[in-house]
């Protein structure tokens, strides 16, 4: 969806109201475009921020957000009368949510059989999540920033800089692991090495963004949803190898976007009073036996 620069200078300052829908008429086609109206942006360029099952005009009897759709959120949404489903990340197991792989799986078959039995519309909210020109701000990081509580640490030129107040790599990653709930958290570097930068990327965000990430000025750690084996991990151990002051943190995807979406259940309580909102949690999907 396009905006003129006359209605985006309206809705950046506050003076647009955006039309009311009573909250037990709303259809999932009607919350998208309240979402749509209120993120901004070019809706009609390449995204995967786009309905993966259901039909859009079924009527909303609740919303509920989470990392991603397992069955188990599946099943508390439904169970909490929930049909709107809005994920940070895929239904279908790819990023672009195809199902020529699994079409005929029993797996993929239960879970839309499922889905339909309940009425249920699933839709993805991820690139606009993460940058949306409305919002000005990382939903995923905002969130995330948020339950580790490092708000005040948090550099003013970029917001995925922390400047931490000095601890060791050891302790900083038994922190992240108590404040996340976390079952397993791995790194890589020395356990003594001093800690006060941190650069954090929640999620994949790839080996280009990961490398210069941790080669930013003051930076002793990059901490990560999760990273390609064979690329910035390696890289992290030749660099500590070679003694410089450079660690790897990784916290899982799951673990590191998590209450970003909690946070987006937040926000949507703001731009669609009188719809019931929850944020389901998907959990960490590993465990340490």
């Amino acid at each position: 969806m396009k905006f003129g620069r006359g209605l985006l200078a309206m809705l950046i300052a506050g003076f647009l109201v955006l039309p009311a829908f009573a909250a037990d008429k709303m259809t999932a086609q009607q919350v998208i475009e309240r979402i749509q109206a209120s993120t901004g942006g070019d809706w009609k360029g390449p995204t995967v921020d786009t309905f993966k099952a259901g039909d859009p005009n079924t009527p909303v009897t609740g919303i509920a957000t989470t990392f991603t759709p397992t069955m188990s959120v599946l099943k508390r949404a439904a169970t909490s009368g929930k049909n709107l489903i809005i994920t940070h990340e895929p239904t279908f197991y790819n990023h672009l949510d195809q199902t020529a792989l699994v079409q005929n799986d029993p797996v993929y078959l239960d879970k839309q059989r499922f889905i339909a039995q309940h009425h249920m519309v699933i839709w993805r909210f991820h690139d606009h999540w993460h940058q949306a020109p409305l919002l000005k701000h990382d939903g995923i990081l905002q969130g995330m920033t948020a339950e580790l509580g490092w708000q005040r640490y948090q550099s003013r030129d970029d917001a995925h800089k922390f400047d931490l107040p000095e601890t060791n790599l050891k302790a900083l990653a038994a922190d992240l692991r108590r404040r996340l709930h976390s079952n397993i958290i791995r790194v890589v570097g020395s356990p003594d090495m001093k800690v006060t930068g941190v650069y954090f990327l929640p999620g994949a965000s790839g080996e280009v963004k990961q490398i210069h990430g941790l080669e930013k000025p003051g930076v002793q750690v990059l901490v990560a949803g999760e990273a390609s084996e064979w690329e910035t991990v390696e890289y992290t151990r030749d660099a500590s190898e070679q003694g410089r002051q450079k660690a790897l943190i990784l916290l899982g995807h799951a673990v590191s976007e998590e209450t970003g979406m909690s946070e987006c259940a937040e926000w949507l309580k703001t731009i669609l009073p009188g719809v019931a909102v929850e944020f389901i949690p998907a959990g960490e999907p590993f465990w340490m036996p």
